[in-house]
């Protein structure tokens, strides 16, 4: 074997010894908590390489409730250096297969703006205590309802650095008021998302605009709503919804929000 030879081999262990240190550091633990009656089932994944501690970001997830893409974004955080918590707006096991399920599920959910807010608190305590997480330096960020959320929750002005709606509807019932949003607010929306029309995108732009809120809004053109979940197209095909993954906008939204948060969490 030559010496180029043993050097490339060399390198290529280095690399997967690399790559099998980077899975060992990761910890992921599902975590059941209560709220009055109810049951929920959250995941938090985090990475146990450094004793520092650091960010948490809270993820909320799509209309069809806490399954395992919410988990995987959740990973990604953690993979990303943050300690995430992937809560359940629903309760344990509402979990849909069907829209009209996940219709159900959803307005069960949201029926009282007040249990909305005690159910994200609720998780946002969990992640704040976390033994790595810095409790002053928390973000949230949702998919589909779950960036209706993050959004009205900052609304409410809810103590958070950042949001990230990520194809979540616009509108909302709230209206943001001056001096009450503390956090900085990122939304990605597809431009030929049926769910989210332009009104809604000019609307929030007016609302956070006269409230003085900081935004950054990005809108991809002729982008489906859901672009951001590989399995949206399986939805498309399955119930006739006007849905679809686009990996383009999925990998630069996903880029945003790492900026976004190196950002907020430097200052």
């Amino acid at each position: 074997m030559t010496k180029l030879t043993l050097a490339v081999a060399a390198t290529t262990l280095s690399l997967s010894l690399a790559g099998t240190q980077a899975l060992a550091d990761m910890q992921t633990k599902t975590i059941e908590y209560t709220i009055g009656d109810t049951t929920f089932t959250g995941y938090m994944a985090w990475d146990d390489d450094s004793e520092n501690k650091r960010p948490g970001v809270l993820v909320v997830h799509e209309w069809w409730g806490h399954n395992e893409f919410a988990r995987e974004q959740a990973e990604r955080l953690a993979a990303a250096g943050y300690t995430a918590f992937a809560l359940d707006m629903y309760g344990s096991g509402k979990l849909a297969d069907h829209p009209d399920t996940a219709q159900k599920f959803m307005q069960e959910a949201t029926k009282d703006i007040e249990q909305v807010k005690a159910r994200f608190l609720k998780a946002k305590e969990i992640l704040q205590n976390h033994e790595t997480v810095d409790g002053s330096r928390i973000a949230a960020q949702g998919y589909c309802f779950g960036g209706a959320v993050v959004l009205n929750m900052a609304r409410l002005g809810v103590d958070l650095d950042g949001v990230v709606s990520f194809h979540g509807a616009l509108g909302s019932p709230l209206t943001a008021e001056p001096g009450t949003v503390t956090a900085r607010v990122q939304v990605y929306t597809g431009g030929a998302d049926k769910m989210v029309p332009s009104d809604q995108v000019a609307g929030l732009v007016k609302e956070m605009q006269d409230a003085g809120v900081d935004l950054t809004l990005v809108t991809f053109p002729g982008v489906l709503h859901s672009f951001t979940n590989p399995g949206a197209d399986k939805f498309a095909e399955e119930f006739g919804m006007p849905v679809g993954y686009n990996e383009e906008a999925a990998t630069r939204s996903w880029e945003g929000t790492m900026r976004f948060y190196e950002d907020i969490f430097a200052q």
